[in-house]
């Protein structure tokens, strides 16, 4: 810390450490983390995401290899990938099969694959979480918490097949993946896990990841994310492009909300 900025900390903290201004404070706070690239999802553009499929274009990542989109749900982002002249081939996860008949009919319209499995650290029959009466939706979890607890709903269990990346790269003959997306709702770590020999191999050339309050239920934290991908450098998504997040740091990378992160291979 400089002696600018170490002024400028005590200046701040005399001032404004007061309990009057305690909900100020917080605002200024919230209103940082998206300027930080956090809690922006109101769409593609102020997600980041089309900003980051521009540069992953500009810089020929998406000119070989395969996309896989764990978690597709209704397959809204492999639909964004074809709107955006994304012409690799795409394997769409979704093992909730009230999602999976909507997906199957948006792989058939904009030619992707349909895949009605999920991804994890084993292969497995188990069971995902979602509304009772409302299945099939985004937010459908491993983690019955997501659905009983953040969102205060009473939960439906849904009986579905999980596969794993490196199993699913085998059985396909995988031999490069441009870009591994993952949204499964605080599942992210096990898909990793399940994908840890094609990433050693150095099959892997992409991750994006949501990170978001889900991870405090699996236990999951961002140190976690960085230590199952060596020699990947990470990035925040923000409305312009990305920003390296640079060396790790507790305070500025363990922020439970949502927030688009992508690792790139060096």
């Amino acid at each position: 810390m400089n002696i600018v900025t170490d002024t400028l900390r005590k200046v701040y903290v005399f001032l404004f450490a007061r309990k009057a201004l305690y909900s100020v404070n917080l605002l200024i706070y919230k209103l940082s983390m998206r300027g930080l690239g956090v809690m922006n999802y109101e769409n593609d553009h102020v997600s980041g995401e089309s900003a980051f499929i521009k540069y992953m274009k500009a810089t020929r990542k998406l000119d070989t290899g395969v996309v896989l989109d764990v978690g597709a749900n209704v397959g809204h982002y492999s639909v964004m990938l074809r709107q955006k002249n994304i012409h690799l081939p795409i394997y769409a996860f979704e093992p909730h099969p009230v999602a999976y008949s909507k997906l199957e009919k948006a792989a058939s319209a904009h030619s992707f694959v349909a895949v009605p499995r999920g991804a994890g650290n084993r292969p497995e029959r188990t069971v995902i979480y979602d509304y009772a009466g409302n299945t099939g939706s985004e937010h459908a979890s491993m983690y019955r918490e997501v659905i009983s607890g953040f969102r205060d709903s009473e939960v439906a269990e849904v009986t579905i097949d999980i596969t794993t990346i490196d199993e699913f790269i085998e059985e396909k003959g995988i031999t490069e993946v441009a870009l591994l997306k993952i949204d499964t709702e605080g599942h992210e770590l096990n898909v990793l896990k399940g994908a840890a020999t094609s990433i050693a191999n150095g099959l892997i050339n992409v991750v994006q990841i949501e990170f978001n309050e889900m991870n405090v239920i699996s236990r999951t934290f961002f140190k976690d994310i960085i230590d199952i991908l060596p020699g990947y450098r990470f990035y925040r998504l923000l409305p312009d492009g990305l920003k390296e997040m640079g060396k790790y740091n507790a305070a500025a990378f363990e922020i439970f909300a949502f927030q688009n992160i992508v690792a790139i291979r060096d």
